[in-house]
């Protein structure tokens, strides 16, 4: 009997584990997809709308789901509240939520170089580096999404798979 239990939660664990790597590799994608929403969405306020960064975020925030919403909340915040550079408020907000994200390094970099030219341009040239940033998380949305169809039921597999095999060994 107290094999049995053991047997059970030795698969749910491998089993639970399993689905969280499948949940991190669909939520990658999601979230390339939300930030890519939420960079057309401050083109939009910026160009258009000629709304200042700091409430452009702001309204972003209120927009999106977590743990985007956290990043342009901390770096609306940032830009109202200390003295600050927008380079210096965009790197330490992704300093801040990064670890709460499904997204990579290369997404991180491509994040870092485009804070780099934020608010430092007329209006033409920002626009052209928010397209650069969008083509860059295109990109690299596609990758995202072809390893999640490549692994994600494999990683639902292989936590069952792995459970069975620890309980077959120990038994």
């Amino acid at each position: 009997m107290v094999k049995l239990i053991g047997a059970a939660f030795i698969i749910i664990a491998t089993t639970w584990a399993g689905l969280q790597a499948s949940s991190y590799l669909s939520e990658r994608p999601k979230q390339l997809r939300s930030l890519k929403s939420a960079l057309q969405s401050l083109e939009a306020e910026i160009l258009y709308s000629h709304t200042p960064l700091h409430e452009a975020a702001r309204k972003l925030s209120r927009q999106l789901t977590k743990p985007l919403s956290w990043f342009f909340e901390a770096f609306s915040s940032k830009l109202t509240t200390k003295e600050t550079t927008v380079q210096e408020a965009w790197e330490e907000s992704l300093e801040e939520v990064w670890k709460f994200t499904a997204l990579k390094k290369s997404e991180l970099e491509i994040l870092k170089q485009f804070g780099e030219s934020l608010g430092r341009y007329d209006i033409a040239t920002q626009q052209k580096q928010i397209v650069l940033a969008l083509t860059h998380l295109e990109r690299v949305e596609k990758e995202a999404h072809e390893t999640q169809q490549k692994y994600e039921k494999m990683a639902k597999s292989l936590g069952v798979l792995t459970g069975l095999l620890v309980v077959i060994l120990l038994l």
